[in-house]
């Protein structure tokens, strides 16, 4: 007999000799939580440093849960919009792999990805009775930005002006500036030559032609010297002057 059938006995010897039902010794499952519980028990939606004092095991799950969030862009809850009532709540590791409230809308109920504007929001909640403001950023389509700011305009985020310079440097420069520059350096090339001016190819030429005539002087002139005669060397001497140069040099 294993512990779970001897168990199971002794909990039958018991209702028979004192009475009772099975029911009675079943465990209840009224104050079991899951994970799942505990951290939406103790989510907080920013975390400050008092917050991280004194930490319990379930506050550390809910703080584990979120540092894994990503929190540039909310994704937000307009359903009661007429009310100026909104929700908010960060992004998860798929949203933001799929590009929900970046590249698509921020709405969760939306799924539009044209003409999409960056909001700034002064998001004022309640959180475990303590009243908190946070400055969230989203982005929204055209209809989901009018349902933002249907109460009262909220402040819309644009590129700087030196992104916006940026941009315009790395954007390559359009056919028509292209063309148009070619067509003024050749209006200015023929303008040179007109006024009589060589352009950079004939100068170019023309040096050519001048060096080829020089080498073909220096040809000839070499050509008709060689059929003269033996080369004279500067230096030679007659056999009397070699003997005067001996004699003085014994004489000295």
């Amino acid at each position: 007999m294993d512990a779970f059938a001897r168990h199971k006995k002794f909990v039958n010897d018991y209702i028979l000799y004192y009475g009772g039902k099975k029911e009675e010794f079943r465990r209840s499952t009224e104050s079991d939580k899951t994970d799942l519980d505990i951290i939406r028990e103790n989510h907080r939606f920013l975390w400050n440093e008092q917050d991280e004092e004194d930490l319990t095991w379930e506050k550390k799950l809910a703080k584990k849960y979120y540092d894994k969030l990503f929190k540039e862009y909310c994704i937000a809850d307009l359903s009661r919009y007429k009310e100026n009532k909104f929700g908010f709540r960060w992004r998860i590791e798929k949203e933001v792999i799929a590009g929900k409230g970046q590249f698509f809308c921020g709405n969760k109920r939306c799924e539009e990805k044209e003409g999409l504007k960056s909001w700034e929001v002064n998001f004022a909640y309640v959180e475990h009775g303590e009243k908190r403001n946070a400055l969230v950023k989203l982005r929204l389509c055209p209809e989901c930005s009018y349902k933002l700011n249907y109460s009262h305009r909220r402040k819309e985020v644009k590129p700087d002006k030196k992104y916006r310079e940026q941009l315009s440097l790395e954007q390559p420069p359009s056919k028509k500036s292209k063309s148009s520059y070619m067509e003024k350096h050749h209006s200015r090339s023929r303008t040179r030559t007109s006024k009589g001016q060589s352009s950079p190819d004939q100068s170019h030429k023309l040096s050519e032609a001048g060096k080829e005539s020089e080498h073909s002087e220096e040809d000839e002139t070499s050509d008709a010297e060689y059929w003269k005669g033996p080369s004279k060397d500067a230096d030679e001497k007659t056999r009397e002057e070699e003997f005067d140069d001996y004699f003085q040099g014994m004489f000295l």
